[in-house]
């Protein structure tokens, strides 16, 4: 069986769409026994709250079935940040831009505005609170204290899973977790991150915690839609490539709907 470390990247913000098709092909890897560990390549400005767990927690359940390096690229930062903490080992540019711990929930009141320019809104609600996060109006201090207390908690729950992760005390994280980032160099002094290096350093990382050489890793990228796959031609090249027994040959038919390029 041809042993393989994988290459996963992403980009861009973290939202439910864009992360859900990187959590079931993390969650497909877990049983893939071709592949013996994964570096994920991420740089992201962060996202949603639960996209960004999910992602964690994604990437968490397969570190704990085989290795996974995170490598952070030009930033990882709030829930780029948490999922890459899921990794055993996280590695960044030196000019990386790392952390920012912090939750932020915006409220863009726009009635006034909108009184201007000679559009009324008028929303019909049952529930005391119901109109309170329309955008509309301003919030009162009761729904504002209330906004802040979910805030909180959401924020509560972010350092508690830094200091759980980097094996720290929550004390020591709420010090940093003040939304701010740092450089990659600065995050390896605070503990945020456990060395610098670029992807291919990573990917050596990988390599030595698996026994498996760099050099046989396959980029990975989340599967398309089946009806295009099979008008690509690429159903005709995965026929041509079948391995010399029936388990390696279905393992091939997943591992090739995911490559993009092999390195």
């Amino acid at each position: 069986m041809r042993e393989l470390l994988a290459h996963i990247q992403f980009r861009g913000t973290i939202r439910e769409r864009s992360v859900e098709p990187y959590l079931r092909m993390l969650k497909a890897l877990r049983t893939k026994a071709r592949v013996k560990g994964v570096l994920l390549d991420i740089s992201s400005g962060g996202g949603g709250d639960i996209p960004s767990t999910d992602f964690y927690l994604a990437v968490k359940r397969l570190d704990q079935v085989k290795p996974v390096v995170a490598s952070i690229g030009s930033i990882g930062a709030s829930g780029a940040y948490m999922a890459a903490v899921g990794a055993r080992k996280v590695y960044a540019y030196p000019d990386s831009g790392v952390g920012s711990i912090g939750v932020i929930m915006p409220h863009i009141a726009v009635r006034e505005l909108l009184a201007k320019i000679g559009v009324e809104v008028e929303l019909l609600h049952e529930g005391r609170h119901k109109d309170a996060y329309q955008g509309i109006r301003p919030l009162s201090d009761e729904e504002r204290s209330k906004l802040q207390a979910v805030i909180a908690d959401s924020y509560g729950s972010f350092v508690e899973l830094v200091a759980r992760e980097r094996k720290k005390s929550v004390e020591e994280i709420r010090a940093l977790a003040t939304g701010e980032f740092w450089s990659g160099k600065a995050a390896l002094k605070l503990g945020l991150i456990d060395a610098l290096g670029d992807r291919e350093e990573a990917l050596e990382e990988l390599a030595r915690l698996t026994g498996v050489p760099s050099r046989k890793t396959v980029r990975l990228v989340p599967p398309r839609p089946f009806m295009e796959r099979l008008f690509s031609g690429s159903a005709s090249s995965i026929a041509l490539g079948l391995g010399p027994s029936i388990k390696d040959s279905l393992e091939d038919l997943v591992l090739d709907s995911w490559t993009g390029r092999r390195l």
